[in-house]
Formats: structure tokens, sequence, C-alpha cells
């Protein structure tokens, strides 16, 4: 016995085409009738009046059969429609009762057991799982993809007959669900879901397992693992926001008659964020007097600069003192204090600027003298990312009109060093592929494991801070000194060393091969998935220019390292 199955809105479209057609039909047949019915003789004999004569009645004759057919094409397609719209009709009135008949089996038990008999479960929501098939007869419903912070839903579980549901996507850096049970007669289980890829530097999400079938029917593969999350990108610390506070300054070293005067003292530490460190406390000024049998007269030291707080710079150091000469025994020396170094720049600060040297005089005396000008103190180093301080300059030397004095001015002080930059964020590891589901333990075929994800992308290294300039050196001989020399410039700082890039994350492991029946084959295991590249390191930074005299420019610092690949994952166990 032979069964036909007829699906009404086809027999709908087809008639519809079929009017199209006719009205084509028609409307070519009139386009010809004026010219097929109406033919005129060719000239006034009677043999050309009778060819006309009988193509004229061809035409006639053709018209007649042409409004004949298209009456039976009209009957034809109000048939057809009339049949979609019974079939339609019946398949409405057959629906009610057969829904109707369904429910009253499925309502005992789903109020009994939770679950109907027949019917497939129901797609989950958000993270949600699928819904379990009915207990006779049924597929389970697909598990939803997993939302923020949400892993993927459970595909859900046959009865008797049917196919599990396939486990649904993590969200970010979140599992995958598992795929269902297939039929516990007959029927496949569902496929495990894939990983989210993981957020910044984060993990993967490993894949879901793959559902086991029943006595007959193929495991589900096991989900793919998420990729890793790309390294985040090396970002300096950037300076405070104002106001500003100052730590403590250093105390002024106490001046000195006929000797070495005392040193100042240094410049508090910035411990706040955005406290700038303290000034170096200035060097005494160290004279001689008429009757002083000391020939060296040296000027206090410039105390150090602070080292400045998070965001804030490094305290600029004290000024070196003053060393007068104005009389003595047959030859004056002088020799200004040198300038403290600057503070160091705390993370995101500038360096400070060292403190400048002290000066050198000889005055009133015709005796032989050699002034000499204090050192400029070096400026600070530069905080994370930051740039060096300026060197300090060099103290002037003012020498007397004898012949024979030389007066040679201070050097500059050196330029701070750039800060470093940032290194890169390391890739994150990719997430582990799925377990394949167990093949039907008479018949059926494992599931294949899940390929594990790519480990992600090392961050980019962030870019060093530049040098500080030189300081700039002191002059000689302002006063008429006949062997006047100016001091050397500060040599230029050197520039930071760029962000070392970030290193690659290692590659998820493959998921196993679900194991196989009686009469069936293991799943294939799973791929290791790969490393990730290292990130690019950070450009160095340039050197600071150096002081005016005769200073030189320091290198630029060098650009950051690549970081390293990662490994890649390991294969899955065989089923």
């Amino acid at each position: 016995m032979s069964s036909t199955i007829v699906a009404p809105e086809l027999l709908v479209t087809a008639s519809s085409e079929l009017a199209a057609l006719g009205s084509s039909v028609s409307s070519a047949s009139a386009a010809a009738a004026a010219s097929t019915t109406g033919l005129l003789a060719a000239g006034a004999d009677e043999v050309s009046t009778g060819i006309a004569a009988i193509f004229a009645a061809h035409g006639h004759a053709y018209q007649a059969l042409s409004a004949q057919v298209t009456e039976f094409h009209d009957q034809f397609v109000r048939a057809l429609q009339g049949a979609g719209t019974s079939y339609a009709a019946a398949e409405a009135a057959n629906v009610s009762p057969m829904q109707q008949a369904l429910n009253a089996v499925n309502a005992p038990a789903q109020a009994l057991l939770g679950r109907p008999l027949i019917g497939n479960g129901a797609n989950g929501a958000a993270g949600q799982a699928g819904g379990d098939g009915g207990l006779l007869w049924g597929n389970g419903g697909n598990g939803g993809a997993g939302g923020a912070g949400q892993t993927g839903g459970a595909g859900g579980a046959a009865g008797l007959f049917g196919n599990g549901g396939n486990g649904g996507a993590g969200g970010a850096g979140m599992s995958g669900g598992a795929g269902g049970a297939g039929g516990i007669l007959v029927g496949n289980g569902g496929n495990g879901g894939a990983g989210g890829i993981g957020v910044a530097g984060g993990l993967g999400g490993n894949g879901g397992a793959g559902g086991s079938a029943g006595i007959w029917g193929m495991g589900g593969n096991g989900g793919v693992g998420g990729a890793g999350g790309m390294g985040s990108t090396g970002v300096n610390p950037g300076p405070a926001g104002a106001p500003y506070s100052h730590a403590s300054p250093g105390s002024a070293g106490a001046d000195v008659l006929n000797g070495v005067a005392f040193s100042g003292t240094a410049g508090q530490t910035g411990t706040a964020s955005g406290q700038i460190g303290g000034v170096g406390g200035h060097g005494g000024a160290a004279t001689n007097s008429s009757t002083t049998t000391v020939e060296g007269i040296v000027g206090g030291k410039g105390g150090i600069g602070g080292d400045g707080g998070t965001g804030a710079m490094g305290g600029s150091g004290g000024a070196g003192g003053s060393a007068t000469a104005s009389s003595g025994p047959s030859e004056l020396t002088a020799l200004g204090g040198d300038g403290g170094a600057g503070g160091n720049g705390g993370p995101g600060g500038v360096g400070g600027t060292g403190g400048s040297g002290g000066s050198a005089n000889a005055q009133n005396t015709t005796n032989r003298s050699a002034v000499t000008g204090g050192n400029g103190g070096a400026g600070g180093n530069g905080g994370t990312g930051a740039a060096g301080g300026a060197g300090g300059a060099g103290g002037t030397a003012d020498g007397n009109q004898e012949s024979s004095s030389t007066a040679t001015g201070g050097d500059g002080g050196a330029g701070g060093r750039g800060g470093d930059g940032v290194g890169g964020g390391v890739g994150g590891h990719g997430g582990n592929g799925g377990a394949g589901g167990r093949g039907g333990w008479l018949i059926g075929d494992g599931g294949a494991g899940g390929a594990g994800g790519g480990g992600g992308i090392g961050g980019t290294g962030a870019d060093a801070g530049v040098g500080g300039a030189g300081g700039d050196g002191g002059s000689g001989g302002r006063q008429g000194s006949r062997v006047p020399t100016m001091g050397d410039g500060g040599v230029g700082g050197d520039g930071g060393t760029g962000g070392l890039g970030g290193d690659g994350g290692h590659g998820g492991d493959g998921g196993a091969g679900g194991a196989g029946g009686l009469f069936g084959h293991s799943g294939g295991s799973g791929g290791g998935g790969s490393g990730g590249q290292g990130g690019s390191g950070g450009a160095g930074g340039l050197g600071g220019p150096g002081g005016y005299g005769s200073g030189g420019t320091a290198s630029a610092g060098a650009n950051g390292a690549t970081g390293g690949s990662g490994h890649d994952g390991a294969p899955g166990q065989p089923g």
C-alpha cells in the first residue's frame, strides 16, 4: 500500500506560478492576433486573394484554440488552488485533536517524572541547559551559549530514542557545555560546546565533553578549546595629577672660615603619590682671613635631591657652596663645592635636576691663584618610562690679574638615564579540548576529542624614556685671569631600555577520543593548540644632548627584546 504526502503550501505556490505562466501566454496570443487574422492580399488577382484568405483562416483557428486552452488552464489553476486550501483546512482540523491526544499522554508523565513521554526538549536560554527529550521519543534541547562570566549550557538528554542536544559555547574564558546523552536504545550523543576566548592575558575556556550514546549510536565530539587572550600592552605610568606636594628639603651646610665648608643634607624622599622629592640643601660657603696660612679653600657640596613619590619628579640637587680666597700665603687655591645629584623620579616621574657647582673666586690679592669651579651634579634617573633629569651646570671660576694664575670652570653634570619601559603582558594559555563521548556499548563509534585552543599572543612592551640633557660647563677667567679654561659640558643621559615583549601563551591540550562500542571504533584524539607568538619589545629611549663645552651625546637606549613563543599543547589521548 502506497501513501502520498501533500504539502499545502507547495500547492499554493505552484498554482500562483501557473497563473503567471497562463497570463504570459494569453498576452502573447493577443499581441499576435492582429498580424495573423487580418492579412492583406499581395495583389489584386484571385490567387493572392485566396492565399491571404487561407492564412487568415489559420489565424482565426489558432485564436479559437488558444481561447479553449486558456479556459482549461484557468480551470486547472482554480482546481489546484482549491486543493491547496482543502488540504490546509484538513491539516489544521487534524492538528488540534492530535495535539490534544499528545498532551493527554504527556501531562501525567510530566507531572510525575518531570519530563514528557514524547517530544523534543526546549533549547536553553543564555548559559542554561537544554531540556531533556521525551522519555520514549525525542531529542534533547541544545544548551544556551554562555554570556559574560557564564559557562555554556549542557545539552539535554534524549529518552529511549533520540539524539542528545549539543552543548552551548562558553562565554569569554569560560568552558563550553557538555553534550547531552543519546537515547538509551538508539541515538547519538550531542557535541560539546566550544570554550570561550580568554580575555586580555586570560585562559581560554575548555571545550565541553561530547555526550555518550546508549546501546546503539555515535558518541558526540568534544568541543574545541578557546584561544588564550592576548597579553596586555605595556603601559607606562603617567605623572600624578595636580596638586603636587613637596617632601621636606635638606638643610644647608654651614659656612666655614679658613677651610672646607660643610655639605648640605639630602632632601627627603616623597612617600605619597604625587609628592615631589625634597630639594637637597646647598653647600656652605668657604672664605679665608688675612692671617690664615691655609692654602686650600673649599666650598661645601650640595645635598642630594630626594626621590619622588609615585608619578612625581625627583627633587633637585642642592647647589655647591662658593669658595673665595682674598689673601693668604704665596699661592691661593679655591675650589667651589660640587652640586648634589638630582633625585630619581618615582614611577612615571621625571628625574630631578642636578645642582649647579659652586663658584670659585680669587679677590684683592696679587699672589698667584688657582681657582676651580665646582662640578655640576648629575641629573636623577627617570622613573618607569619617564625622562631623566638634566645635569647641573658647572661652577664659574674668577681668577686675579697675576700672570701665572689659572681659573677653570667646573664640569657640567651628566644627564640622568631615561626610565625603562613597562614590559608587555604574557599571553593566555589556550583552553583544553573536550573529550569525545563514548559510542554505543553495542554498536557505535566514539566521538573525536576536541582540539586544544591556541595560546594568546604576548603583549607589546612600552617605549622607554629619553635621557636627560648634560649640564653646561662652567666658564673660567671672567676677571682677567691670563689662563682661562672653560669646564667640560656634561654627558647626556642614556636613553632607557624599551619594555620587554610579553611571552606567548601555551597552547591547550587536545581532548581524548571517546571509546568505541563492542562493534565500533574509538574516536580520534584532538590536536594540541599552537603556542602564541611573543610580543614585540618597546622602543628604547633617545640619549640626551651633551652640555655646552666639550660634552658628548649619550647613546640611545636599546629596544626591548621580543617575548618568547609559547609551547604547543599536547595531543589528546586516543579513545
